[in-house]
């Protein structure tokens, strides 16, 4: 299974089963997040990663994370394919 998303840009984001198992293997945190690691995406502020111009990094708050937890980081690859890498969440005060 997968599931798509748009982001502001245009792009549409595939985030795969396999890689929201990694997600949620590799950070409890977000499991139960999905629906919020896609609106991050959709939603959310993009920077390029400044030594693989492929990879974006999607940013967005959420207050109700577990853990102190403000933030998802999202990790995309947009060439060849547009697919999400990996997310995580983050404190920023």
């Amino acid at each position: 299974m997968a599931w798509s998303v748009v982001d502001r840009w245009g792009n549409t984001i595939v985030l795969t089963n396999e890689r929201w198992a990694h997600i949620a293997e590799g950070h409890w945190e977000l499991r139960g997040f999905r629906d919020e690691v896609l609106m991050t995406v959709r939603l959310g502020s993009r920077s390029q990663d400044r030594r693989d111009s492929t990879k974006y990094r999607y940013a967005r708050s959420f207050s109700n994370l577990p853990a102190g937890y403000t933030h998802i980081n999202v990790i995309v690859r947009l060439q060849p394919a547009q697919f999400i890498i990996t997310a995580y969440p983050k404190r920023n005060r």
